[in-house]
């Protein structure tokens, strides 16, 4: 699977309910120097590892995990496939991704973390391993929920991950849990 600049541009003109606040954090994200930048400052893990986000939309993220030599050293296992942590970590960002746009200029504001998370593996990543997230819709509701109702609630979120051949090799579930801040 190849991504192109008009591939992605074309999805993200289909995000005509994101706020403009909204849609400044997506492009953002998509932007792989301030990306890059973000993950240094804050996430150095996913810097060091070279995950990528290529996509990023109300409905799905894609994530990669490069499997080019300067990173496969870092990256590998002792088995010369890709360590399942930062597989981990290329399918929670493409959840988290989603999440973080869905609460992104939240009146009241939202807090999110990961309360559960579980895998499955299939086959060894041993090339480019995309990761998909597909489910965006329900994010968003839930997120909806949170800010009418004031109350936490959780969402269960799959994150698919396949080799540039299609090959799947690992599923994520990862559990979110979303909560009006309380006021100071």
């Amino acid at each position: 699977m190849q991504y192109s600049g008009k591939k992605i541009l074309a999805r993200m003109k289909n995000n005509f309910k994101l706020s403009n606040t909204q849609l400044k954090f997506q492009k953002n994200f998509l932007n792989s120097f301030l990306l890059s930048f973000y993950f240094f400052k804050n996430v150095p893990m996913l810097w060091l590892s070279g995950i990528k986000l290529l996509e990023l939309s109300q409905k799905h993220a894609v994530t990669q995990i490069p499997f080019k030599w300067y990173y496969r050293w870092q990256n590998m296992n002792p088995f010369k496939s890709i360590y399942f942590a930062v597989q981990c970590m290329a399918a929670e960002l493409s959840t988290a991704s989603i999440a973080s746009l869905a609460i992104k200029g939240s009146r009241p504001s939202i807090a999110l973390i990961v309360i559960s998370m579980s895998s499955k593996y299939f086959k060894k990543a041993v090339g480019n391993t995309i990761f998909t997230c597909e489910d965006g819709d329900k994010i968003f509701q839930v997120v909806e929920e949170a800010i009418k109702t004031g109350n936490g609630v959780t969402v269960e979120t799959k994150s698919i991950g396949r080799l540039d051949d299609g090959t799947k090799v690992s599923e994520f579930y990862f559990t979110w849990s979303f909560k009006k801040r309380k006021s100071k």
